[in-house]
């Protein structure tokens, strides 16, 4: 076996590799149609884009923090901006070409359907229908039973309550409510009295009870 295939000069084959030419294509090759000037401009105004949205970005966020303090400022809360995006969000909805030829076609069809021989022959059916039943015997009794039932239940309450009325002036004129009366008016004048005198022992006149009574009797 040959000396150098066995290791002895193990530096041989990094020199080779060393030795061998890059290739372009090996860091991405270029796509089809393009030179490789072409892809390098692309490069560099794709990098000089994606820095301009970075920059955007900081500025989109600054922006939204000086609204929120102005919100604050004003006293506007979440819910107001949440309202206020809702609202508009439906004007847009109501002015865009979909819902106004949506709401359009909506009127053509409403306007066939109203104007079609089935929706004529069905309201015209339903207004015999209504007639026939309104004038029938059957409703006119159910309608007089019902009006009946009102008026009975009227005069039932006032009934009631003309008997309750009654019966609370019978209650105050009768001799037992009077002698109730007569008691409390009693009672009442006792506790006025006995409070009257209460007060009159409490102001006496001065030197009658300046000195408690002396006990005489011996200890």
């Amino acid at each position: 076996m040959h000396p150098h295939a066995a290791g002895g000069h193990p530096g041989l084959l990094a020199d080779a590799m060393t030795d061998v030419p890059v290739d372009n294509a090996a860091r991405g090759a270029a796509p089809e149609g393009l030179t490789l000037a072409e892809e390098e401009e692309l490069r560099a105004e794709l990098a000089k884009v994606e820095e301009e949205i970075g920059t955007l970005r900081q500025v989109l966020a600054a922006k939204e923090r000086h609204c929120g303090e102005l919100k604050r400022k004003l006293g506007l809360t979440p819910l107001d901006g949440l309202k206020q995006n809702l609202s508009k969000s439906w004007h847009d909805v109501q002015v865009s070409n979909a819902y106004v030829k949506t709401s359009e076609k909506l009127g053509e069809w409403n306007d066939k359907v109203t104007q079609s021989d089935l929706y004529l022959s069905a309201s015209s059916t339903l207004e015999d229908w209504n007639e026939k039943l309104t004038q029938s015997e059957a409703y006119k009794k159910t309608q007089e039973t019902l009006s009946q039932a009102g008026q009975k239940t009227s005069a039932a309450l006032s009934n009631v309550g003309s008997v309750i009325s009654r019966k609370l002036g019978d209650m105050r004129n009768s001799a037992t409510f009077k002698s109730f009366e007569d008691r409390v008016g009693t009672i009442k004048s006792r506790v006025v009295g006995s409070r009257e005198n209460s007060t009159d022992g409490l102001h006496s006149p001065s030197g009658a009870g300046d000195k408690p009574p002396q006990d005489n009797a011996p200890f």
